[in-house]
C-alpha cells in the first residue's frame, strides 16, 4: 500500500474531521466505525444531544467548507443565563458583544454533516466494523462486524478517534504501556428536557440565546438551547455522599420533590420529568491522562481517545477539532515521516489538553460556586474594566479559551497571572467603584507583557 495510506478507528466528530482534512491534502484514508451508519439508522445515543461550539472548533470546520451550514442549525448563545433559587435571572456575557458567542449544536446532525463531508472529499468509511484487536508490529487491524464475521486488514499507519473508551488505545497499551490514569470526577449526569412550547411562533419556553444556568454550590443544573425550540437540561450532581446526591435521591418521586425544592422554575417547564428521569441513566464524569499518545509512526489517539476531560468548558469537541486540524498540518508539512508527524504532535498538543483538561475542572466549580458569588463579579467586573482600559494587556481566561487560537497552556497560565493581579487590585475594596483604574492599568502594564497578536485573531 502507499505510504500515504492512513486508516483512522471512529467515524465520530472528530475521526469524521481528521479523515475529511487528510483527505482535502491528499491522504488516501479509510475510516472503521463499530456502529451502524447514522445517516441510515439514526442517531445511536448514549452521549448528550448537544454540544457547545466555539472558535476553534469552528476554525477547523471552516477548512472543511461546512462551517456556514453548521451555523445555520446553530443556536446561538451569548452568555449564561444565571437563575438563582429565588427563580430571579440574569445574562453574564461570554464577550463583548455577538461577534463573541458560542454556538448550540446538534451532536447527531453534526456528525451527519461531517460524514457528508468526508465522502465527498474522497474518504472511505466502513461501518459496522469494530476493532477486534490490532498487530501495529505489523500495521494490521483486526475488524469485527455485527454478526461476528472477522477480517484483517493492512494498516501501516494508524489514528485512533474512537472516543474515551478507545479500543486502539486499549491494543496500544497491551503494545507499549501508555502511562494511562483515569481521574473520576465523583459527580455524575442526568439528561432531562424542557420541550418547546404549543406557539410555534414563540417555541422557546425561556430565553433562547443563553446558556441556562441554576448554581447551587456543590451540584447545579445547566440548559442548552435546541433548534426546534426545546432544551437538553443536564443536573449534574455528587454520585455519593450526604443530599443531595443521586444515591440519596431514589427515584423519579424523590427526584421531583428535589427539583420541586432547588429548581421549581426550570421543574415547572418540564411535563414529561418523571419519564425523563426514569428513561434516562446517570452518566459519568472522569478526565483521562496519557503520558504517551503514540507509538512509533505505527498509530496516534486524538480528541477522547487521547484525552477525555469533563463538559464544564465546552471544549472537548473544540479541542478535537482543532487536534484534528494541526494533525492535517503536519502531515501535510511531512507527509512521508508519520513518526516525526506524531512525535511533534504529542509534543505540541499535549501539554495544551492537560491544561485545557485543568480549566474544564476549575469552570465546573465556577459554573456551580461562584457565578453568583459577589467577589467572583467583582473580579469579573474589574477584568472587563481592564479589557475595556487596556485591552492590549488584558484578556479574560474564558475568552482566550473560547474565542481565540493561544494555546490552552497559555491561556491558562496567563490567565493566573491575572487573577492573582485582579486579586491584589481589590484587596481592601467591597467595590469596583473604589478601584484607582488608572493606576490599575499602570500595575498592570508593567506586571504582564503584551498579549500575543494571536490574541486578536476571530478566525
Amino acid at each position: 500500500m502507499p505510504r500515504n495510506d492512513i486508516a483512522v478507528v471512529g467515524a465520530g466528530l472528530v475521526g469524521a474531521m481528521v479523515a475529511t482534512l487528510l483527505t482535502q491534502r491528499g491522504f488516501r484514508v479509510s475510516v472503521f466505525e463499530k456502529r451502524s451508519d447514522p445517516r441510515k439508522a439514526g442517531f445511536q445515543g448514549g452521549r448528550s444531544i448537544n454540544l457547545a461550539l466555539a472558535e476553534r472548533g469552528l476554525h477547523a470546520l471552516r477548512a472543511t467548507g461546512l462551517a456556514a451550514q453548521v451555523l445555520e442549525q446553530a443556536v446561538m448563545m451569548r452568555g449564561r443565563m444565571v437563575h438563582d433559587p429565588a427563580g430571579h435571572s440574569g445574562l453574564q456575557r461570554y464577550g463583548v458583544d455577538d461577534s463573541e458567542v458560542i454556538w448550540s449544536v446538534s451532536r447527531g446532525g453534526l456528525n451527519n454533516l461531517m460524514l457528508d463531508a468526508a465522502e465527498a472529499a474522497g474518504a472511505t468509511i466502513h461501518f459496522d466494523q469494530g476493532l477486534a484487536g490490532a498487530d501495529l508490529d505489523a500495521g494490521r487491524l483486526m475488524l469485527r462486524s455485527m454478526d461476528g464475521t472477522e477480517r484483517s486488514i493492512n494498516a501501516p499507519v494508524i489514528i485512533g478517534a474512537d472516543g474515551a473508551g478507545s479500543a486502539l488505545r486499549a491494543e496500544m497499551h497491551r503494545h507499549s504501556p501508555l502511562g494511562e490514569r483515569i481521574e473520576e470526577l465523583g459527580h455524575g449526569y442526568k439528561e432531562l428536557e424542557i420541550p418547546p412550547g404549543k406557539d410555534p411562533s414563540a417555541p422557546f419556553a425561556i430565553e433562547r440565546n443563553a446558556l441556562h444556568i441554576w448554581p447551587r454550590g456543590h451540584y447545579m443544573c445547566i440548559a442548552l438551547p435546541n433548534r426546534e425550540g426545546s432544551f437538553t437540561v443536564t443536573l449534574f450532581l455528587p454520585n455519593d455522599g450526604e443530599h443531595p446526591s443521586f444515591r440519596t435521591i431514589a427515584g423519579a418521586a424523590a427526584a421531583e420533590g428535589f427539583f420541586r425544592t432547588e429548581f421549581p422554575d426550570a421543574l415547572a417547564l418540564m411535563p414529561e420529568f418523571t419519564n425523563d428521569w426514569a428513561a434516562h441513566p446517570v452518566g459519568t464524569l472522569a478526565t483521562l491522562y496519557l503520558d504517551r499518545w503514540h507509538i512509533g509512526g505505527r498509530a496516534l489517539l486524538i480528541g477522547d481517545a487521547a484525552h477525555a476531560i469533563v463538559p464544564f468548558h465546552g471544549q472537548g469537541m473544540n479541542c478535537g477539532f482543532e487536534d484534528a486540524a494541526e494533525l492535517a498540518d503536519l502531515f501535510a508539512a511531512n507527509p512521508s515521516d508519520p513518526a516525526a508527524v506524531f512525535a511533534a504532535f504529542e509534543a505540541t498538543r499535549k501539554p495544551n489538553a492537560d491544561a485545557i483538561a485543568r480549566m474544564a475542572l476549575e469552570n465546573y466549580v465556577e459554573m456551580r460556586d461562584k457565578v453568583a458569588d459577589p467577589v467572583f463579579l467583582r473580579k469579573r467586573e474589574l477584568g472587563a474594566l481592564l479589557t475595556e482600559r487596556c485591552p492590549t494587556h488584558y484578556l479574560p481566561r474564558y475568552r482566550m479559551v473560547t474565542f481565540t487560537h493561544l494555546p490552552y497552556r497559555y491561556a491558562l497560565e496567563r490567565g493566573q497571572a491575572q487573577d492573582v493581579l485582579v486579586e491584589q487590585l481589590l484587596l481592601g475594596h467591597e467595590s469596583v467603584a473604589s478601584v484607582d483604574i488608572e493606576a490599575a492599568v499602570r500595575a498592570l502594564q508593567a506586571t504582564l507583557p503584551p498579549l500575543p497578536a494571536e490574541a486578536f485573531d476571530r478566525g
